[in-house]
């Protein structure tokens, strides 16, 4: 059935208005496949739904952009979306750079972004608006097309260059010299959790600021939304140091109960690995943003609910924002029936849809979202 065909009741569910978000709506101009977007309300937890391709992950890349208030996430994001351009070092010899223009809404791949093109990103209501610009090569840069580029974020200006970075992401290559960074505004915590599973080397890291606590507790928890009471116990063991030649990478071993000897937890499965990297990165980003790419990724339907009860309640004892993507029908059920148990906590849908030649986010109240399954009109 057409989404037009049954009107949307658009009294929202009665929830407390969270008015501790570092982000209670989000505008986004000119950044990547983004013209102009505006997102009037965003909640502890925000699911956001939509077709391949739509914008979902570049909202997530806006707001670790935002949040770091533009570097290095600037960076991160080109490198992993692999945006890079052939420049020439200061001796003459060809490399890839980060192609910063590729961040900017309709560049053209053979012209320079224009002067005047400029990413906004931030809350509508107030000033808490991060802006990005390029700016004209420096004099004496290394290389003829450097780029330089300008955030401003409440009246203050900070400037770098690509080579600034270039030692962090291409070892081996020259450091120009840092550019001026004065009374910028603090970053605000940002973890990130794409498609994929959580690699070791960031399961390792969010252990250890974890372990001995109540959120190590948390995280076994989380496993046994699968499990059960089977679980009983996860450790990290081995080292990041090399010794007498040998390498012991860090990896996560479960107790099981009944069980002998522990096993790994990558013999559990995608979903087991999924849900302990969700609750570790919860954790972590206490008073700060976690966004997760495809939240529904490895995790059986029966499982979501219990995945989004612990999220928001975690978010909330945590002050964490929490902002995902979802192609699943499962998920969006899932979420909406996490939320309508929880009254404390803020959870918003939003669906992008294309309107013209641009797109715009449509706003699900929980009585929106039964509707939608009754009639079973598809809000993915």
């Amino acid at each position: 059935m057409p989404m037009n065909d049954v009107p949307m009741n658009k009294e929202k569910a009665s929830k407390p208005t969270d008015t501790n978000l570092h982000l209670p709506d989000l505008l986004i101009k000119g950044f990547r496949g983004i013209a102009d977007l505006l997102i009037p309300k965003l909640g502890r937890v925000t699911l956001i739904a939509g077709k391949n391709g739509i914008g979902k992950t570049t909202i997530l890349d806006a707001v670790r952009i935002y949040a770091a208030r533009g570097y290095p996430a600037l960076m991160d994001v080109l490198i992993t979306r692999e945006e890079l351009t052939e420049s020439l070092d200061k001796d003459g010899d060809p490399m890839l750079v980060p192609n910063f223009e590729a961040l900017f809404h309709g560049r053209n791949p053979w012209q320079h972004t224009p002067s005047d093109s400029l990413i906004s990103i931030g809350s509508e209501g107030n000033k808490k608006q991060l802006h990005i610009k390029i700016l004209q090569t420096r004099e004496n840069s290394p290389a003829e097309e450097e780029p330089l580029v300008e955030v401003e974020y409440q009246g203050k200006k900070a400037l770098f260059s690509v080579y600034d970075s270039l030692p962090r992401y291409f070892p081996g290559k020259r450091r120009s010299r840092l550019l001026t960074k004065l009374e910028f505004p603090d970053p605000i915590v940002c973890e990130s959790l794409g498609p994929s599973v959580i690699n070791n080397m960031d399961m390792a890291r969010f252990w250890d600021s974890v372990a001995l606590t109540d959120y190590e507790y948390q995280a076994t928890q989380a496993l046994q939304l699968i499990y059960g009471n089977e679980i009983e116990r996860v450790a990290m063991i081995g080292d990041t140091k090399r010794s007498a030649g040998r390498f012991h990478p860090r990896r996560a071993l479960v107790r099981i109960k009944g069980q002998d000897h522990p096993v790994p937890l990558k013999s559990l499965g995608d979903g087991a690995i999924r849900l302990f990297g969700i609750a570790l990165a919860l954790a972590n980003s206490q008073d700060g943003f976690l966004v997760i790419d495809e939240a529904e990724n490895g995790i059986y339907h029966s499982v979501q609910p219990g995945l989004w009860k612990m999220i928001m309640q975690t978010a909330h004892q945590n002050n964490v924002q929490v902002l995902a993507t979802t192609h699943s029908w499962d998920c969006v059920a899932g979420f909406t029936r996490a939320a309508r148990t929880l009254n404390e906590v803020d959870g918003m849908l939003i669906r992008l849809e294309k309107d013209g030649d641009g797109i715009r986010a449509v706003e699900y109240s929980e009585d929106d979202l039964k509707a939608a399954a009754k009639f079973g009109i598809e809000v993915r």
